[in-house]
């Protein structure tokens, strides 16, 4: 086997390059999603398959969140019924161990979702921390970030100005930080409660349902929302993540229709 002939600098440029175009497309976007976990990955898949610009942003080199390692580092994935139906598209293979309750393989399933976004047209930037929030005329329209790296430096080092995305809608798939939400809370735009004790039969329902629009141009979804509502913490089961990931896509659809003339 012989491989073509490239150089060093050819490689280089071939990365900046594309990234650079990249980055500069998805500058502005019609939906921007905060956090790779279960519910970020279904809601931007969601999004990219309906035809809007969706850009994807993770803080940690990898996608996924717990979705790849299950609980307790056993890398054994729970969903209750009908969460089921989302591993039926993505096609990870399951079984049901309960009435009702089904297992999947974290890496497999989690490659599976991670290849829908990628497949559906969804850009990802990783290594991308959230930074803050644009808030014009009393409305999230985008979000400030940093590389994820410059938060780890010394505090003498940090001095690394952030850059900005536009956005139309913006949604905190953070998990228990509820990292976007906070952004406003810290401005006293909003309210979290922070989330309760465990009871994942409350949890899951609960969280589907209260995903929603919490301030103009700003979604909440998978555990952001019980951080955000006070609601009980779900443990590792992922049903009511990805299918609150489904939900904000519903919502936030609605939100980008045009206004009837």
């Amino acid at each position: 086997m012989i491989f073509s002939k490239v150089s060093e600098k050819q490689v280089t440029r071939a990365i900046v390059s594309e990234f650079a175009k990249e980055l500069e497309d998805h500058t502005d976007n019609d939906v921007t999603v905060i956090g790779a976990g279960p519910s970020g990955l279904v809601a931007a898949t969601e999004f990219a398959r309906k035809g809007e610009k969706t850009l994807l942003i993770e803080s940690n080199n990898y996608l996924g969140g717990g979705f790849w390692i299950g609980g307790y580092l056993m890398n054994k994935v729970t969903l209750r019924a009908p969460a089921q139906v989302i591993l039926d598209e993505i096609g990870a293979p399951y079984k049901e161990v309960e009435d009702g309750l089904y297992v999947t393989d974290g890496p497999h399933a989690c490659s599976k979702l991670i290849a829908s976004a990628c497949d559906a047209g969804v850009k990802i930037l990783n290594m991308t921390q959230f930074d803050d929030v644009i808030v014009k005329q009393e409305k999230v329209c985008g979000v400030v970030i940093n590389w994820t790296p410059v938060s780890a430096l010394p505090r003498a080092l940090t001095c690394v100005d952030p850059i900005a995305v536009e956005s139309k809608l913006v949604v905190d798939a953070t998990g228990h930080d509820a990292s976007v939400v906070r952004s406003l809370e810290k401005r006293g735009l909003v309210a979290t409660k922070g989330f309760g004790p465990m009871c994942i039969e409350e949890s899951e329902d609960a969280v589907v349902e209260h995903t929603q629009q919490v301030y103009p141009g700003l979604i909440v979804t998978g555990m952001a929302v019980a951080t955000t509502f006070g609601l009980p913490r779900m443990g590792p089961t992922f049903g009511g993540m990805l299918l609150s990931g489904r939900r904000a896509a519903e919502v936030s659809m609605e939100l980008l229709k045009p206004t009837a003339v």
